[in-house]
């Protein structure tokens, strides 16, 4: 009988791992498509344990405390990470005295008192530096169900969280629901309150900032950026057309008072464009990635690294707002 051989060898096959969240694929071109879609830049959120990038930022917290977390990651975060923005610090007293800047206070509630006629204004803002404007609209309801938008209060905030105007709004059409659950006010609060005309001019006034409706339709220049949530929506109900790429789309907390809605909506954006990613001019949208310019062969014949260096994002990171605002302070 022969003898019994030697149990057969099984042959490692070579996995290809992507540089930024670590999926592995058996063939490189795998690799090649995986990052075509996923946009990989230092600008996606990232674990500052493993450093693997994640889509989101819900994502990554997910990674570091949901109940399918890596076990190193998420022993590591619970020791040293704050559980508001993610990041990691190297010691308690640090982390101590991160959360005492990272967990703010709310902001106090403006109320439903009654305004002067003219409102809440600060008549010299234009002279100010801040980048930054947050917009709030309070909505009633007009047509014969209530379900017609109607901007009835607008309140603006700057960076600094100081109000730089605030004034109840005289409906267009007739105020059919004056919502007040949601709103709190009633019939006595517009009563006297500025003419829809009166509040668009101002605002706009506020938001070019001395700088010509022509210029802003390709140059920012001195305008400011718009952050709020659903500015879309608020915009509309204002008759104002502002260039989308000065508009920031934010969450809204729950609450409906509107210099709460202000503040918490600035808060949110201040913390992203603060964002130190130490690149620049990388995620700007439509702009042309690396790949496009590679043969396949090329690009396959490139490292993981190398085929992450030439990924570029498919939004605009805010962190690259802090450079417009530098260049506008100069």
């Amino acid at each position: 009988m022969d003898a019994e051989g030697d149990p057969p060898t099984r042959s490692r096959t070579e996995r290809h791992k992507c540089f930024a969240c670590y999926k592995q694929f058996k063939k490189k071109e795998h690799l090649v498509e995986h990052m075509k879609i996923s946009y990989h830049t230092p600008h996606q959120p990232k674990c500052g344990v493993c450093q693997k990038h994640c889509k989101s930022y819900e994502s990554l917290r997910n990674h570091l405390t949901g109940p399918l977390s890596r076990a190193s990651c998420s022993k590591t975060f619970a020791a040293q990470g704050c559980d508001l923005c993610l990041k990691l610090y190297d010691s308690p007293s640090s982390l101590g005295k991160h959360r005492e800047i990272c967990h703010l206070c709310t902001p106090a509630s403006l109320g439903t008192k009654i305004l002067p006629s003219a409102g809440s204004v600060d008549e010299k803002y234009t002279t100010k530096g801040a980048k930054a404007i947050a917009i709030n609209c309070g909505l009633v309801g007009g047509g014969t169900d209530g379900s017609l938008d109607l901007c009835a209060r607008v309140c603006l905030v700057d960076e600094d969280e100081n109000i730089i105007f605030h004034t109840y709004v005289q409906p267009q059409s007739a105020v059919t629901d004056y919502r007040y659950e949601i709103t709190g006010l009633t019939e006595e609060h517009l009563r006297n309150s500025k003419s829809h005309k009166e509040v668009q001019d101002r605002i706009l006034e506020i938001l070019y900032n001395g700088e010509s409706a022509r210029r802003l339709m390709s140059d920012s220049g001195k305008a400011r950026l718009l952050v709020g949530h659903d500015l879309k929506r608020g915009l509309d109900c204002l008759r104002i057309n502002y260039p989308g790429h000065l508009l920031r789309y934010d969450i809204q907390t729950g609450e409906h008072d509107p210099y709460v809605d202000c503040v918490s909506v600035m808060r949110l954006y201040k913390r992203m464009r603060a964002q130190d990613h130490q690149v620049k001019g990388i995620g700007t949208p439509n702009s042309d990635s690396g790949f496009e310019s590679q043969k396949a062969e090329e690009l396959e014949n490139m490292t993981p690294d190398e085929l992450y260096q030439i990924s570029k994002s498919d939004y605009k990171c805010w962190c690259l707002d802090s450079n417009i605002a530098a260049g506008c302070n100069s």
